[in-house]
């Protein structure tokens, strides 16, 4: 069911698009004209606002253009018996999301509605997931050693400078990526992760580059690869340390070129991508053993970021204990659990080979084995 405002000076026409509404069992609310649905709708949270154009003290579409500028978020359809082709393109540029002729036909009507609703649940459910994810790749911890990458990334992050990060599993290198993307003038556009380490060898080049149909056996159709996939946004390369010496190449030539050819093609593709590569291994020592390209991680290295380990950082296992509580108690959708002082002093003793990834498993088992407060014995036992 949707909350519908209708704004239309003739009075049959606002009782009889609310009768069908309603009908349909939407809450309808009216405005006799522009200025009072301006200041309805900027009163309340309707999902959709059905409006005519030729209407006085305010037609449709001014009022249209000042919903535009504020915060209103309902998707808005406009009305007119004095309709052309060209009055409805001009109201769908000015930001409606459709236009209905007069007399209004019922069919029309309810499809228009139905589609608008679906829309402003679509915009509502990403704005959700956005906050979700914004949330999701907070950096916590207030130690020196976090403080000083947060700062680094505030610096780097509105920049296309390539950004190595290195740091043993689990430390929390996606999370800087991710925080790197977030912060940039990328932010809009994807961010496409491709973890090395997970692909066969054989299948990288056609993952990172795409490939052309019957390039190989397997190859049945067309496919775009990662490059191509985040055209204007951030290329996270994990694990880069484990790719193949030929997809090394092509990805320096990417770099350099910023152009790249599919598996099996000959046809160059232009590409508008920052990549931010990371890595658990010493490259220089790859280096040394031939496994792992100077070129390219020269290339790679403009600006490097260090993730420390959790041992390493044990200031910001209180602050980490109470974002974990918070986030995994309410994802369970339980109360929040405590953490004892004891408690505390036994996670910081005890050492975390594992880093974040193991320390919210920790966390996760104590809140669904440990006691309301969970305790040092909790720790003992569960950890």
């Amino acid at each position: 069911m949707a909350k519908i405002l209708v704004i239309d000076d003739e009075k049959a026409i606002r009782r009889s698009i609310k009768e069908i509404l309603e009908f349909e069992k939407h809450s309808v609310e009216e405005a006799e004209d522009g200025q009072m649905g301006l200041n309805m709708a900027l009163r309340n949270n309707y999902d959709i606002i059905l409006s005519d154009i030729k209407m006085p003290k305010l037609d449709g579409i001014e009022l249209l253009q000042k919903l535009n500028e504020s915060e209103v978020t309902a998707a808005i359809i406009m009305m007119s018996g004095h309709g052309t082709i060209e009055t409805a393109v001009d109201a769908v540029k000015s930001g409606a999301y459709d236009y209905l002729a007069k007399p209004i036909d019922l069919n029309r009507l309810l499809v228009s509605v139905r589609n608008a609703l679906e829309k402003t649940e679509l915009v509502t459910e990403t704005k959700i997931l956005k906050k979700k994810i914004t949330k999701s790749v907070d950096m916590i911890g207030n130690s020196p050693a976090i403080q000083a990458i947060k700062d680094l990334i505030e610096k780097v992050a509105p920049t296309d400078a390539k950004v190595l990060i290195t740091g043993s599993n689990g430390s929390g290198k996606e999370l800087v990526a991710r925080w790197l993307h977030e912060k940039s003038n990328r932010a809009n556009g994807p961010l496409i992760e491709v973890n090395c380490a997970a692909i066969p060898s054989e299948l990288i080049e056609s993952e990172l580059f795409g490939h052309e149909k019957g390039s190989f056996t397997s190859a049945v159709a067309t496919r775009k690869g990662k490059f191509e996939m985040a055209e204007g946004g951030t290329l996270f390369l994990d694990e880069i340390g484990d790719m193949s010496l030929s997809a090394q190449a092509k990805v320096l030539r990417a770099l350099q070129e910023n152009k790249i050819t599919r598996v099996g093609g000959d046809k160059e593709i232009k590409v508008n991508v920052r990549v931010i590569a990371a890595t658990n291994k010493d490259l220089e020592k790859e280096i040394e053993k031939e496994a792992f390209r100077r070129d390219l991680f020269h290339r790679l290295n403009v600006i490097p970021i260090h993730v420390p380990s959790l041992d390493a950082r044990k200031e910001d296992i209180p602050v980490l204990s109470h974002h974990f509580l918070e986030l995994i108690c309410g994802e369970m959708g339980i109360s929040k659990k405590v953490m004892s002082a004891d408690a505390l002093k036994a996670l910081q003793s005890r050492s975390w080979q594992g880093n974040i990834r193991e320390f919210r498993n920790v966390i996760e088992r104590l809140i669904i084995l440990g006691g309301k407060e969970i305790s040092a014995e909790d720790v003992k036992q569960f950890s």
